[in-house]
């Protein structure tokens, strides 16, 4: 069930979605080279908490840490570790917190130091394609829109979107209805009414779209890299407000 969110609600919804917000921006300060996932991690933890928030994803569905981090050719789900980060990887941080009865959920994808072209230029894209979703997003448009203009942009640059994993409605739950994929066809799909709250992400391969999925890992079937990039955002009569921004 689709649930709408009263003005009153956005205004308790907007806290953790800046706190999700911050953390990614500390997550980007702080990330280099030769740290592990599980370092960075804590670093999402302990600001998450000390803002009075709870991480979202911890104990979610048994999941184990604050953040997923995925290096790569991991799409999502990535469990901190004692993995070290290198230079020329990408490393996608997805985030949740709770607070004031509500979930923010964002997602960015990082890297350190130099990294090759073709993986900055999917990184580029990939954020893209969440603003090519939005631009135009308003009451009366359909999912099948956000996944069409994600689609569209991704394959236009020579890159593919993963099917398996999609967007979702976020509020009280961190996973509400209605599903966002990131593909289709314009027109389609349940019609945007003014107080949804959606998490639009766009998760695009270099290679094929295909993933392997055991247990909570997800990887490009190809080995080749994938990037991640999400927000928290609200349909409002006047367009659209992207929460974690």
């Amino acid at each position: 069930m689709i649930t709408i969110k009263t003005e009153e609600d956005l205004k308790l919804m907007r806290e953790p979605c800046h706190v999700v917000r911050d953390v990614l921006e500390l997550v980007g300060s702080r990330i280099k080279a030769g740290m592990t996932t599980k370092e960075l991690d804590q670093i999402a933890h302990d600001y998450i908490v000390s803002r009075g928030a709870k991480p979202s994803f911890l104990g979610l569905y048994g999941f184990p840490a604050t953040t997923c981090i995925s290096i790569d050719d991991e799409v999502v789900h990535g469990f901190p570790s004692d993995r070290i980060i290198r230079e020329n990887e990408i490393v996608s941080v997805d985030v949740g917190a709770y607070m004031n009865g509500f979930h923010g959920d964002a997602a960015r994808s990082f890297y350190v130091g130099e990294i090759s072209p073709e993986k900055k230029k999917l990184i580029d894209v990939t954020r893209e394609c969440f603003f090519k979703a939005v631009e135009g997003l308003m009451v009366g448009s359909t999912i099948g829109d956000i996944g069409y203009s994600v689609q569209r942009h991704a394959e236009a640059n020579g890159f593919s979107v993963v099917r398996e994993m999609v967007g979702h409605g976020v509020g009280r739950r961190l996973h509400e209805d209605p599903s966002v994929p990131n593909f289709g066809k314009p027109g389609t799909g349940i019609r945007i009414k003014a107080g949804m709250t959606l998490a639009i992400e766009p998760m695009i391969n270099m290679g094929g779209y295909e993933v392997t999925l055991d247990g909570w890992s997800c990887k490009t079937k190809d080995g080749l890299p994938s990037a991640h990039y999400e927000n928290t955002v609200a349909i409002t009569d006047d367009g659209v407000e992207i929460l974690t921004l």
